[in-house]
């Protein structure tokens, strides 16, 4: 989705989806070596909450408690064919940028930019040019470069001793399950859909079964690794299961997995980030060439998301030694009405 910002064009016939990972790779570091330092208030993180890639770096960002050091800029859920726009602001600007587009930081980065406009982006305020966009390395650094910065009692979603396996698992949940649904979505054959799906069950078998024993997937602590499964797992039954196919079964219906996904969910930083009709508004709406209608669901219930999970049978702790972040910084919040058992969707011509 954030790679591709199109209001049609995500499917083409007769091929596999293959997802454009040509991303800007600058890091911002402690040490500055890169050239972008670390620097509190220097850098505004972009997000659109329908955005899978995008929650990843809004929930790493809060339960780091990096608020105060990384401002937030929050687009709405659609877009058209030039880029994610900030029609969620009172005049349709970003109030610190300026801008109406988040096209115009990546042409201020480069006037001839070629390449997809997407979220998640951290933009240099003075210069109002974008940083990176490249996601999966963007929420490490959050871990490991801005450690200075991290709130007292914050969790560490990096460990050191974890690395390695956590970089096998990150790396399977990522091709098989983050993108593997949609290569099932976007799928230009029957041949392609199909192995799509097959993978994609294949992957949630294993995590059904790897759950079943231990409370997170790295043990008994939210790691990164379970920010990363989460964002998919929270867009599954509303949208991955019926309008990308992926319809074997509904998450609801995995015990482990509906039982994980709703621990996390109920923990900070997970489910107050999580904005269920924006969510279907983007895919419903953007998607147009596999949803032409444009019709937005009005299911399912979000309301089952607040149930008991029953999942501290397992032991553990979300935050190991540390503590839970705070509440949500003003003017960040999920409206309530967006929330589990809120609206379903706006009334036909309120879309952003």
């Amino acid at each position: 989705m954030s790679d591709d910002n199109s209001g049609s064009g995500y499917v083409t016939s007769g091929q596999e989806y293959a997802r454009d990972t040509n991303y800007l790779e600058d890091r911002i570091t402690a040490d500055g070596s890169s050239g972008w330092p670390v620097e509190p208030g220097r850098y505004r993180l972009v997000i659109a909450r329908a955005c899978p890639w995008a929650n990843r770096a809004a929930i790493v960002r809060r339960l780091l408690g990096l608020e105060p050091v990384i401002s937030m800029g929050i687009c709405g859920p659609t877009h058209d064919e030039r880029s994610w726009t900030f029609d969620l602001d009172p005049d349709g600007r970003d109030p610190v940028l300026g801008y109406e587009r988040l096209q115009e930081a990546f042409l201020a980065r480069d006037p001839q930019y070629p390449r997809g406009i997407t979220v998640p982006a951290m933009v240099d305020v003075p210069t109002k040019a974008v940083v990176t966009n490249a996601f999966m390395q963007m929420t490490l650094d959050f871990s490991t470069e801005w450690t200075a910065h991290h709130r007292d009692g914050a969790p560490d979603l990096y460990p050191e001793k974890l690395r390695d396996e956590m970089g096998e698992v990150m790396q399977r949940v990522y091709t098989e399950v983050n993108n593997g649904v949609y290569r099932c979505g976007f799928a230009g054959s029957q041949r392609a859909y199909d192995r799509a799906y097959d993978r994609v069950w294949t992957a949630l078998d294993w995590l059904e079964e790897r759950l079943s024993t231990q409370r997170y997937l790295m043990g008994d602590t939210i790691t990164e690794a379970d920010v990363r499964l989460f964002t998919t797992l929270a867009r599954f039954d509303a949208v991955y299961h019926g309008h990308f196919k992926c319809n074997r079964q509904k998450l609801t219906e995995m015990p482990a997995l509906w039982g994980y996904a709703r621990d996390l969910f109920q923990t900070p930083g997970f489910g107050d980030t999580t904005d269920f009709p924006q969510i279907k508004e983007h895919y419903y709406v953007v998607h147009a060439d596999i949803n032409p209608t444009q019709v937005i669901p009005m299911g399912p219930d979000t309301s089952v998301w607040l149930t008991p999970h029953g999942r501290e049978e397992l032991g553990g702790s979300p935050f190991g030694d540390g503590t839970p972040p705070g509440p949500v910084a003003p003017g960040e919040e999920v409206p309530a009405d967006h929330g589990p058992g809120g609206i379903g969707h706006r009334p036909d011509g309120e879309r952003h």
